[in-house]
């Protein structure tokens, strides 16, 4: 007997968290009965479960690497018919929903997979997996300001937590420098915040890590599948965060 909000998340519906807000809304059935409580067992080998009417099926997990472009929507559907990044995935046949979030305006690695319980793990709030990005920002950045993003800046939601931040690449003649800065905490639009706090806004932001996980030659608008080593060691690099890295909970610091 398992959890039913575990049950949804494995067989792809939502992460478990989106999963528990469908149990609570009055959207599960089991066995033709409404459940609203979370932490009711069930058996999915026995149990009759359904999503707004629909049986659930057991579904093969996948898990996949997108360079998602920029202006593109962090999302499996949009109702307004603006791009998201599934427009992205030719051939996946499998319901695979994005893990945290990139903004309209930043590209790079996104992680999707129909994993539930593999998506929670890497962005519940307690689970701190670094975020590797590549900041064009205005100005020719001094080093000061990069032992400022180091130490902590003073956000509107309080103090981030220390960074990794160092040059990366200096374009005097378009006063513009390319930061490589790795977060360990997940406020939304951190990364773009951080840089506005110590007066350099960003012009580009692409992330090209999640956690030991590169984006290495992926070209843009591009997926490929992660390989069973790399989905091995996020879930490790999670475990471990989770005991080692300071700061606040949230979403994707972009």
């Amino acid at each position: 007997m398992e959890r039913l909000q575990k049950v949804l998340a494995q067989a792809g519906i939502a992460s478990r968290r989106k999963c528990e807000e469908y149990i609570t809304s009055g959207r599960v059935q089991v066995n033709d009965v409404v459940v609203r409580e979370l932490g009711v067992k069930v058996d999915p080998a026995a149990d009759v479960i359904k999503v707004d009417g629909r049986a659930i099926k057991a579904q093969s997990k996948t898990y996949l690497m997108l360079n998602k472009p920029k202006g593109v929507i962090t999302s499996a559907t949009d109702p307004e018919g603006r791009k998201v990044v599934t427009d992205f995935l030719p051939g996946v046949k499998e319901r695979v929903y994005p893990v945290g979030r990139l903004d309209y305006d930043t590209e790079g690695l996104l992680i999707l997979t129909n994993d539930g319980e593999f998506a929670n793990l890497l962005t519940h709030p307690r689970n701190h997996v670094p975020r590797t990005y590549l900041a064009t920002v205005k100005g020719n950045l001094h080093g000061s300001v990069l032992d400022k993003l180091k130490a902590g800046v003073k956000l509107d939601d309080g103090m981030t937590a220390p960074a990794e931040a160092d040059y990366y690449d200096i374009n005097p003649d378009k006063n513009e420098t390319v930061v490589v800065i790795t977060i360990f905490e997940g406020r939304n639009r951190q990364v773009r915040r951080m840089f506005e706090a110590v007066h350099h806004p960003v012009i580009r932001l692409k992330r090209v890590m999640f956690g030991p996980l590169e984006l290495g030659g992926l070209p843009r608008g591009k997926y490929r599948a992660l390989t069973e080593k790399e989905v091995q060691a996020l879930r490790e690099e999670a475990a471990a965060a989770a005991v080692q890295a300071p700061g606040a909970g949230g979403t994707d610091p972009q």
